[in-house]
């Protein structure tokens, strides 16, 4: 491979891997517009480490290969920061979220939000994932053409809202759900999500304004959200058990408790990751599970074999596991897991980057490599009963200490809500037109929603 070096002040030798020669801002346009072509070509034509460059960010190393991979995720975390490069997400979840946290006070959050996505405290919502789903796919009408993603984030913004308020019905949560769908619409393409890119976009010329209609939105949402801190504090509740309550009752090392302003970024964090990823996921497997009949029907077998109330039993079921495994693999919601930038000097393979230089692993690259997965655009169930691959080759909730809090719960929701459709509904696709992965905001969604018919009742 040809690198580019330069002497570093230490007067070593710095290897740079190539890459795109091409201007940031048409860099920047290919990557929000043509993602997939502009990631295969650059990897085809420069190798699983290159530079890229976009506006708005720095330079950065785009990284495909498991063994970089596997040095970044294990490295000590106190050798890189990532909250910088994830500042393109402040104006969604505010600046105290854990998204924007690094060293101990990111740790220290993690654990404070972990236990209600893990073990027992998780199980507890199986019951209502399931409830919610039949409650929401029981509006459609038997012979309706309805979109699945539409009513998918339905159905995973009543269970985050379940499972951080402890409630999801009433007007306030009406009107939640609705201003939350509203905001993130804003940028339901890939050229209205450029907004989000480049900031000189970001300018409030009016309601009407795609900027505009974001910000008076947020702060519908956030009128919404100090009305219900106030009023849990009034209450001072202790016996309640929802992720509100959690928050407000940690203190931290001054004995201190979370501020509202706190509070308000750490739930947006949740109400925002926590439903629309979920959502596409669960539209992406709607699609590949009804474009493929022999996935439906041995899927359908492996459902129909046990008690669709047995939450447990759902969650450990091998096909169900493979069928989200490849779902999340073919086309993950998130193409990067977040980027890392050296604090220090570190060697990756044969390259030795200084401090400053960003790392950007990406998911849907390494997802794609042949030597891995053959045939990486098939969608093969199989491949996760045949081999396990290790959190290198197969990370769709990123990795090491920036890995997603939240991946247990989403794939035990992704298992319920499909076992809850699956068992009692019959459906079909609305059309037979090939569906490709489209940019929605800094996530990727099935084109068109994926129309869907509800043909029955089981």
């Amino acid at each position: 491979m040809v690198t580019i070096t330069e002497n570093s002040p230490n007067n070593t030798i710095t290897k740079f891997p190539p890459g795109p020669r091409v201007p940031r801002f048409i860099q920047t346009w290919r990557g929000i517009l043509s993602p997939k072509k502009y990631l295969e070509k650059a990897v085809l034509d420069y190798g699983d480490l290159y530079t890229a460059q976009f506006s708005g960010f720095p330079t950065q190393v785009v990284v495909s290969n498991p063994q970089a991979i596997q040095e970044i995720f294990t490295a000590d975390s106190k050798l890189f920061e990532s909250a910088p490069t994830n500042k393109i997400l402040q104006p969604i979840v505010g600046d105290y979220s854990v998204i924007l946290m690094d060293g101990d006070r990111h740790l220290h959050q993690r654990r404070l939000l972990m236990p209600p996505f893990h073990g027992e405290r998780m199980r507890t919502y199986g019951n209502l994932i399931c409830n919610i789903a039949e409650q929401v796919i029981s509006q459609c009408q038997i012979g309706q053409t309805f979109t699945a993603r539409s009513v998918m984030q339905n159905i995973s913004l009543r269970v985050i809202l379940g499972a951080v308020f402890g409630v999801n019905e009433g007007e306030r949560f009406d009107q939640l759900r609705t201003l939350l769908t509203e905001m993130l619409d804003t940028f339901n393409n890939p050229l209205s999500s450029s907004v989000l890119f480049i900031k000189v976009l970001q300018q409030d010329l009016g309601a009407w304004s795609p900027w505009g209609y974001f910000l008076r939105k947020r702060q519908e949402i956030d009128q919404i959200l100090y009305a219900e801190i106030r009023e849990r504090r009034s209450e001072n509740n202790s016996s309640r058990e929802d992720i509100l309550s959690l928050l407000m009752s940690a203190r931290d090392e001054e004995g201190q408790p979370m501020t509202d302003v706190e509070l308000r970024d750490e739930l947006m964090t949740l109400l925002f990751a926590g439903h629309e990823t979920t959502a596409t996921a669960l539209a992406w497997s709607l699609y590949w599970i009804h474009h493929h009949p022999e996935v439906h029907e041995k899927l359908l077998k492996e459902i129909e074999a046990i008690a669709p109330t047995d939450t447990t039993t759902i969650s450990q079921l091998p096909y169900l596991n493979a069928v989200c495994s490849e779902t999340l693999r073919i086309y993950p919601i998130a193409w990067f897991a977040f980027a890392r930038i050296l604090k220090a000097p570190l060697q990756i393979l044969n390259y030795e980057f200084p401090a400053g230089t960003v790392l950007s692993p990406c998911i849907y690259l390494i997802h794609h490599r042949p030597d891995i997965y053959p045939e990486p655009d098939c969608f093969k169930p199989e491949r996760f009963l045949e081999r396990q691959f290790s959190p290198y080759e197969y990370f769709p909730f990123g990795g090491g200490n920036r890995r997603c809090l939240g991946m247990a719960f989403a794939l035990f929701e992704m298992k319920l809500v499909l076992t809850t459709l699956l068992s009692r509904y019959s459906m079909a696709l609305g059309n037979n037109h090939p569906v490709h992965p489209v940019r929605r905001g800094l996530t990727f969604a099935p084109s068109g929603g994926v129309r869907m018919v509800l043909k029955g009742k089981r």
